[in-house]
């Protein structure tokens, strides 16, 4: 089970909002400084679902002393009900090379996925599920996702995750991800912003191996490249021990590039 970190004061609360991005209602995760030094932007990989990054967020805000705000924005039109899957996939793309921080929810199954019968299935189910009672409901994503989900990743699943067309563009994006993953990098891109990128790998990690953290080394060797050793998973984001990590992490980052900066 796991522990609260401890703190000499009581925490941050993030707030969430929504607002029009394209014409389309688009949530966003905020905690605002009173006298920001940098503004931090949050794009996560699928599902997209920002509710998921609260204690990460309000973690780092912490650990940036209070003088960053940060915002973490929603994938456009997660929920509607016709999907516009070229806009996804171009959106895919462009939030793919800013800042890939893959949620908590993996869909290896290829055939299930390529497959309109059972991608249909699939989000029928999940779709049942989140009509059931509240209590039911958290009762049965508990007992699907494990023990060690932390309280906010799971009402961010019972509450944004087990939608019908919620998780038809969850499967949709996670086909697109899959051919992405065989295209190579823009390394173009990358040694042009070698001093601005630092990338995090897992010892255990198909979506980054380590044999990505080898080529990027070779090819472009100005960029921060570090391994986490302690077990957090792509999933980081729905325990809190791997919130508390991953915030340590991306804050001590933060003030690396600052230092750097200003010698």
């Amino acid at each position: 089970m796991e522990t609260a970190r401890l703190t000499s004061f009581p925490r941050e609360q993030a707030t969430t909002r929504v607002c029009m991005v394209s014409s389309f209602a688009t949530e966003l995760l905020e905690m605002r400084s009173k006298e920001p030094s940098l503004h931090v932007l949050l794009i996560p990989g699928k599902p997209g679902i920002v509710a998921v990054y609260k204690d990460f967020v309000e973690a780092l805000y912490e650990n940036l002393g209070g003088q960053a705000s940060i915002t973490a924005i929603g994938h456009i039109s997660h929920s509607q009900k016709c999907i516009n899957t070229a806009y996804v996939a171009d959106n895919c793309t462009i939030y793919d090379r800013m800042l890939h921080m893959d949620g908590s929810f993996h869909c290896r199954n290829k055939s299930t996925i390529r497959s309109s019968l059972l991608s249909k299935g699939v989000s029928s189910c999940v779709s049942l599920i989140g009509s059931l009672q509240a209590s039911v409901r958290r009762g049965i994503v508990r007992r699907l996702l494990g023990p060690s989900w932390s309280v906010t990743a799971v009402d961010a699943a019972c509450n944004h995750l087990l939608r019908y067309h919620t998780m038809r563009n969850v499967l949709f994006m996670a086909m697109t991800e899959f051919e992405k993953l065989t295209e190579q990098p823009d390394w173009t891109f990358i040694r042009a912003r070698q001093n601005e990128i630092a990338l995090l790998f897992g010892v255990d990690d198909h979506w980054g191996p380590l044999s990505h953290l080898e080529e990027v080394s070779k090819r472009v060797p100005g960029v921060v490249l570090t391994v986490e050793t302690e077990g957090h998973t792509h999933s980081y984001c729905c325990t809190e021990a791997g919130s508390f990590w991953v915030a340590d992490y991306v804050a001590n980052s933060i003030k690396s590039q600052n230092l750097s900066r200003n010698n």
